[in-house]
């Protein structure tokens, strides 16, 4: 029988944050993995020398709990061009860019049909506030974003074409459903251009994440699935395959949304699912822009070439591009499906891409329907805590804060003899 300060259950983004706070700050932590290896969602694989993330990762480098968790310029994050590619109603395609990032664009974006006067005034009435008053504008009474955006008239093609395909993809949700003041803080953190994708991978961000928690003295163990976990007296004693009993202090459960029921008495909640399809292909794609079916008449929301942004994703002389699809129970995408969209979104040069592997999420992201400030305290019984993006927001930022939130928690507690 092993006797620690703390066990945390989980070795994603949110335990090997909160594992790496507390070893720094003295505490005995064991992190224990049921995977193979670190990372929950976030993990890449390498198949026939492709680098394959498990679905469509992006990493956005102005997150705060991004530059405090790791050294991000050790993750050789490549920047993302600041544009999207847009197939209309009408079948054409549209460029829409960033216009200081990208400037040579900007013909483009204003001859796309996409920035009517009108729109262009409701993208302005919705955004404005979260961009000139933050905090002012989160304190507001959260709604919907389809609410959001027919109050401020934001009802034309590029809400129709651009903004809700764009934020399906994101939000893993086309109902428009989604917190409004979640998604507005999200089209502020896009403004600075700096999303990328990491040189090895998503994966690489719990990688640096578990040396910084072993650096400070974190044992983390792999493999180790966690089939019980009660009180007794003063500890909590968690099984574990592998490691028999173990007695800790305080815990904190930092596995998936759809994992809590297994663990903890607390309602599970909602979440919402992606599919993503890998291709590779021998001859380029025509652009390395993040790519959008305006027209919905397909299972896909967006579409990218990796290896144009990341060159070492895919073997030399071959390309790696991937589609993703929202994913639900009663309507998961065939390949005759996609192959039949794509030809439509990248011409006739798909039909040749060979098919790599498919990634069904069906938990891929936690639901955050408004309000988005809700109460969600870390600590949830004696020495119990909870850390997740499913307690804060469904994002990359929400499951680093989460975990340092839940390291305060435990930190701010006493030590029970």
């Amino acid at each position: 029988m092993q006797t620690h300060d703390v066990v945390v259950i989980g070795a994603g983004l949110a335990g090997l944050r909160c594992a790496a706070e507390l070893a720094a700050r003295g505490r005995e932590v064991v992190v224990l993995e049921a995977a193979d290896r670190v990372g929950g969602r976030q993990r890449t694989d390498r198949v026939d020398g492709f680098t394959l993330d498990r679905g469509f990762h992006v990493l956005n480098t102005v997150y705060p709990a991004v530059r405090t968790s790791v050294e991000v310029d050790r993750l050789a994050v490549r920047k993302l061009p600041a544009a999207v590619r847009v197939r209309r109603t009408d079948g054409s395609m549209a460029t829409v860019a960033h216009p200081l990032q990208q400037p040579h664009l900007l013909p483009a974006t204003l001859a796309s049909g996409l920035l009517t006067p009108r729109d262009l005034v409701g993208l302005v009435r919705w955004l404005g506030p979260i961009a000139l008053r933050p905090r002012a504008a989160v304190t507001r009474t959260d709604r919907t974003v389809d609410e959001a955006w027919d109050a401020a008239g934001l009802t034309g093609s590029l809400r129709t074409e651009l903004l809700s395909p764009f934020f399906s993809g994101v939000l893993a949700d086309a109902s428009e459903s989604t917190s409004d003041t979640y998604v507005r803080l999200l089209a502020r953190s896009f403004l600075p251009a700096a999303a990328g994708l990491p040189r090895e991978g998503i994966g690489a961000l719990p990688k640096a994440l578990a040396w910084r928690a072993h650096a400070a003295g974190a044992d983390i163990r792999v493999g180790r699935a966690v089939s019980r976990l009660r009180r007794r007296e003063n500890r909590w004693e968690v099984r574990a395959l592998g490691e028999g009993r173990l007695l800790a202090r305080d815990v904190v459960v930092a596995v998936g949304a759809d994992s809590l029921d297994v663990l903890v008495d607390i309602p599970v909640p909602a979440t919402r699912g992606l599919q993503t399809w890998w291709f590779a292909a021998t001859e380029p794609p025509e652009t390395g822009v993040l790519t959008l079916d305006g027209t919905r008449d397909g299972p896909i929301v967006n579409s990218l070439a990796i290896s144009a942004t990341v060159p070492e994703a895919a073997p030399r002389g071959r390309h790696l591009i991937q589609a993703t699809c929202l994913w639900a129970p009663e309507r998961v995408a065939t390949e005759r499906e996609v192959r039949a969209q794509l030809s439509r979104m990248w011409g006739r040069a798909s039909t040749t891409w060979e098919l790599l592997r498919r990634d069904d999420i069906p938990h891929a992201l936690p639901a955050l329907p408004p309000p988005m400030r809700r109460p969600s305290p870390a600590r949830i019984g004696d020495g119990l805590y909870i850390a997740g993006d499913h307690r804060e927001t469904p994002s990359i930022q929400g499951a680093l804060f989460s975990g340092m939130r839940a390291a305060t928690s435990v930190l701010g507690t006493p030590i029970r003899g």
